[in-house]
């Protein structure tokens, strides 16, 4: 009999009330045995319910730290899993049933001693499953990635910091790496001048592999401009030059005394420099150089001097023939002129220079010349030789009275002295010749005489010589 149906007897049984008495105890007699077979469920109690399984765990260390912070610690056997020891090398595994397990620990970059262990679980947990890391020495990774476009990221300078420092240069594609590296934590930032990179910096670990893909994006700083620079040497020829820009603009500038030469303001493009000086070669004759969001410095030339000459004859020939010709101003020399009277000076640089002839006998029209060489040799520095005619001044006297040992000549060239002697020894003769007049001058003697005491007597009347 379900117990459900409980309240439909007892509906029934309160609409047999008029029932005999008799039959209202059957009627008892018989449902008593039926609420009794369904006491359990009236009565609210339950059934009692089986206790759930017990689980436990495996725990244990790595050490030292070091190496044991992070490692990965797999479990296999009676169930599987993986746990990551924390920062000092602590794991634990837990839930597991009873069983049969293999413990295996791995670590990028360290041996983990044992490789392995075996645990057995058997209604507790257990502990102490522990490992030691150590190192792999000699063992170096590396650090890489690409810096785009190739525009701003071919050449730009990238700069390791952190666990190690270096610094390298992207390669023309934009490509870098660093290589040797130990496991450890290192920050990698890009430069360039004219350019900005996103991100500015990036963190890279190294744990036991090399690390790739540390990208980054090179931007062009708008507005920014640059320079081209350089010198040209040896100074002498430096100083002075122009210099010529072309290309992506074009400009002028004059290098400085040192020959050092600067284009500012320009924007990233293609250029060329020519330097230029009127006497001067210049090696290269030109060269390219191309601003991409950096300075351009060292574009350096050579300059040669470009000698020229000074030629010029002097004539007629009876002068100008071994006549010596001095020059003198930027430079200075001597030459001979040749038997026709001809002479040259070569080697020389530009500049101004003074030629001036001489010979013994000749003076010379005009005296000196001046020549300004500029890129350019000159001809026809030329000049007329003038012979030069000798005079001889003749003076005489009467003898002196007295006792002599010699004359004294004396020569003033204005009457009256003051007077030059002119001999050296005393004079024994009465006349004496002066060779050294010049054309065109009047001259005024005296004599005095001398005694055997060298005292000299008061000078002579004045005697004149005028020379044509």
């Amino acid at each position: 009999m379900e117990c459900t149906k409980l309240p439909l007897q007892g509906e029934e049984f309160r609409r047999k009330t008029t029932l005999s008495f008799y039959s209202s105890l059957l009627l008892l007699a018989t449902m008593l045995p039926l609420i009794g077979g369904c006491s359990g469920v009236v009565s609210g109690q339950t059934s009692p319910n089986t206790p759930p399984p017990q689980s436990f765990s495996i725990s244990g260390t790595i050490s030292p730290a070091t190496g044991g912070s992070g490692t990965i610690v797999a479990l296999s056997g009676t169930a599987s899993a993986n746990a990551t020891a924390d920062s000092s090398g602590n794991y634990t595994f837990t839930g597991l049933a009873n069983g049969a397990y293999i413990i295996s620990p791995s670590h990028a970059g360290y041996a983990i001693g044992p490789s392995s262990q075996s645990v057995t679980i058997s209604g507790a947990n257990v502990t102490g499953v522990n490992f030691t890391a150590t190192v792999q020495t000699g063992q170096t990774f590396s650090i890489s990635g690409t810096i785009s476009p190739t525009a701003g990221g071919s050449g730009a300078t990238v700069t390791l910091s952190g666990a190690g420092n270096a610094t390298t240069t992207a390669s023309s594609s934009g490509a870098y790496t660093f290589t040797g590296l130990a496991n450890g934590t290192y920050t990698v930032t890009p430069s360039r001048a004219g350019y900005t990179f996103t991100p500015s910096s990036q963190n890279a670990s190294v744990n036991g592999a090399n690390v790739t893909g540390v990208n980054f994006t090179a931007a062009v700083q708008v507005g920014q401009t640059f320079s081209i620079s350089g010198s040209i040497s040896p100074a002498a020829g430096g100083s002075g030059a122009t210099v010529t820009l072309s290309g992506a603009a074009s400009a002028t500038t004059t290098a400085n005394s040192t020959g050092a030469y600067t284009f500012a303001g320009l924007a990233n493009g293609t250029y060329a420099i020519t330097p230029s000086r009127t006497g001067y070669t210049f090696s290269p004759t030109s060269q390219t150089a191309t601003v991409n969001g950096t300075n351009v410095t060292g574009v350096n030339f050579t300059n040669t001097a470009q000698t020229f000459s000074i030629t010029g004859t002097l004539s007629p020939t009876l002068g100008g023939s071994g006549a010596t010709l001095t020059l003198s101003g930027a430079g200075n020399a001597i030459a001979t002129a040749g038997s026709s009277g001809a002479y040259s000076f070569n080697g020389l640089a530009n500049g101004s220079y003074t030629v001036t002839p001489s010979n013994t006998g000749y003076t010379f029209t005009p005296p000196s010349q001046n020549a300004t060489l500029n890129g350019a040799n000159i001809t026809g520095i030329n000049f007329t030789a003038v012979l030069t005619q000798t005079h001889t001044a003749t003076a005489s006297w009467t003898a002196s009275t007295s006792v002599v040992s010699g004359y004294n000549v004396y020569r003033g060239t204005v009457t009256g002295g003051p007077y030059t002697k002119l001999n050296g020894p005393l004079i024994g003769a009465l006349t004496y010749a002066d060779t050294t007049v010049q054309s065109g001058r009047t001259y005024f003697y005296v004599t005095a005489s001398v005694d055997g005491s060298g005292n000299e007597s008061v000078f002579s009347n004045e005697g004149t010589a005028v020379i044509p």
